[in-house]
């Protein structure tokens, strides 16, 4: 059995094992391949069975021309990287990973929320740089300190990792107001409920953050339009994906203080490219892509992946993307 990784740096960098996937056969491991390039990705592929990816695509052109391919993992919770409905056709079932990282991007979530309102880094820089000891006041600060306990965070998408973020907002004192496409009332509590549609959250929330999945009806969700519905100096917080936002509408925002922060872990398009007006705007915290990514997160990960082509070689795939290949 010959199994190919295209692009397993990102989930391996080294600080983990392939020994998991290893033990069903001979294994080859790309760092990164050209993601675009059908050529190079089937050459890599060559006589594979079994074949992972991250962010490489697996065009229909691809899935039709590799010989002997029986199995895509995505080594990802999104598969749209991979022509699914071509792998359908084939008989190729196409596997995810769910779930992995919940906790890790709630914690990060929290994080920038916490960086917003303390700005730890920006005061470590300058006590480093001596303004605390050449400040005359006994204490020392330059931007505005902001408490969380007793305002209100808006949460659209209110799934596993909103539903956590929700759990970690709680903690910190703070009311959750939640939008959902699906709800589930038994998840209502006195600090934690529905609003009635997402008017209302954005004129309630002081803080937004966004865990939705990217679909026609969520894309630009942030804009002109909809910032104007919310309160004066809101928070918006961004660990889902990039094009729910309109970066031109949102940096707009930010720089005429109507956004008093944002704090964002993805992009419109990644790795983020020197005109993005995100990356000038006033007040906006910006980490590449790494919610996901705690040694804990990307091990969970590893695990379902060898789960999953477990199951697959015994007769019972789990996690199938694409019914109809079970």
């Amino acid at each position: 059995m010959r199994i190919v990784i295209l692009d397993g740096y990102t989930e391996n960098p080294g600080d983990l094992s392939w020994d998991g996937i290893e033990q069903f056969g001979e294994l080859t491991v790309y760092d990164r391949t050209p993601r675009e390039d059908d050529e190079e990705i089937l050459r890599r592929i060559g006589e594979a069975e079994i074949v992972f990816t991250n962010k490489t695509l697996l065009s229909a052109n691809v899935i039709t021309r590799a010989p002997k391919l029986i199995y895509i993992g995505v080594l990802a919770t999104g598969y749209n990287v991979v022509d699914v409905e071509a792998a359908r056709r084939r008989g190729i079932p196409v596997t995810n990973i769910p779930s992995y990282g919940t906790g890790a991007v709630a914690q990060h979530t929290m994080a920038m929320l916490l960086e917003i309102c303390n700005q730890v880094g920006h005061h470590d820089r300058a006590v480093k740089e001596g303004r605390w000891e050449n400040s005359i006041d006994f204490c020392f600060w330059d931007t505005p300190l902001m408490e969380l306990s007793g305002k209100t965070m808006g949460i659209i998408g209110f799934g596993r990792i909103g539903q956590e973020t929700a759990r970690l907002a709680r903690a910190f004192g703070m009311n959750v107001l939640a939008w959902a496409r699906h709800r589930r009332p038994e998840l209502e509590t006195e600090t934690c409920r529905y609003a009635a549609d997402l008017d209302e959250l954005f004129a309630r929330s002081d803080v937004i953050s966004l865990h939705c999945p990217l679909f026609p009806e969520t894309e630009g969700l942030i804009c002109k339009k909809n910032i104007a519905k919310m309160k004066d100096g809101v928070i918006i917080l961004n660990t889902a994906r990039g094009p729910i936002i309109n970066e031109k509408d949102l940096a707009e925002a930010l720089n005429s203080g109507k956004v008093y922060a944002a704090g964002m872990d993805v992009v419109s398009t990644e790795p983020i490219k020197g005109d993005t007006p995100l990356l000038t705007a006033r007040n906006c915290f910006i980490t590449p892509h790494i919610a996901w990514a705690s040694k804990e997160s990307r091990q969970r990960l590893m695990d379902t992946a060898v789960a999953n082509l477990g199951a697959f070689l015994a007769g019972h795939p789990e996690n199938v993307v694409n019914p109809g290949n079970e």
